[in-house]
């Protein structure tokens, strides 16, 4: 019998080390990349500059002579290419100084907000806008229109510039590409890669466990083994 359950324990344990070994190479192998890698620069925060807003908040126009048919429930100053801006419901941009509704931000204007955050000495390749955005694609989960600004880099550097709002959001880099990469493979979300809780990383979690537990069990059954076989 105990013979038996041996066979069973080892048969079970080497599939399963079969069944998520590839996986745990994959887990181990992004788990090293993100553990080697300072988490700032992945970001691309040595690509950024600090600033300093050269218009002050001054002589902004009163909140009710903005549109009087319109409806406020968020509201947020902010400055766009230096000047105040009132953000309103989070879809529409008016000039805090002159009440005027402010258009999309133009490729011109999405330069010129890039070129604010990102150091002085690189240089725009090209411009493009972006209506719609993959699953696996770098600005995904973002709002919509947006500019992708490239710059003449070696890593392929793009900064994003939300077209409604003229907030800079993101800067994407070679780096940061192969930490979503990696990051893909070790939350196995293979559709989207940000999903935590997707079904398959749970089904190999429990099996991971599952192979832990009949190693254990493995090692017990064999000890036991060879202490009757001392004796």
């Amino acid at each position: 019998m105990r013979k038996n359950n041996q066979y069973y324990a080892r048969r079970i344990h080497r599939f399963l080390g079969v069944f998520i070994g590839i996986q745990f190479i994959f887990w181990t192998i992004s788990g090293l990349y993100f553990s080697w890698t300072d988490i700032d620069e992945i970001h691309g925060d040595h690509f950024r500059t600090d600033h300093m807003m050269h218009e002050n908040a001054g002589e902004l126009i009163d909140l009710n002579k903005l549109d009087s048919t319109l409806m406020i429930a968020t509201l947020e100053l902010r400055f766009v290419n230096h000047k105040p801006y009132y953000w309103v419901n989070e879809s529409k941009l008016f000039d805090a100084q002159t009440g005027s509704l402010h258009p999309e931000i133009s490729e011109v204007e999405a330069k010129d907000i890039a070129q604010i955050y990102i150091k002085d000495d690189l240089q725009i390749s090209k411009m493009e806008y972006l209506t719609e955005t993959g699953a696996h694609h770098e600005y995904r989960g973002t709002a919509l229109p947006a500019w992708a600004v490239h710059f003449d880099h070696p890593e392929n550097l793009v900064a994003y510039v939300d077209a409604k709002s003229g907030q800079f959001t993101k800067v994407r880099h070679r780096a940061w590409r192969w930490f979503d990469f990696l990051w893909m493979f070790h939350t196995m979300d293979y559709a989207g890669r940000d999903n935590f809780n997707n079904l398959l990383l749970r089904i190999f979690s429990l099996a991971g466990l599952a192979a832990v537990a009949s190693g254990f069990t493995l090692f017990f059954m064999s000890r036991k083994k060879n202490i009757k076989t001392k004796k």
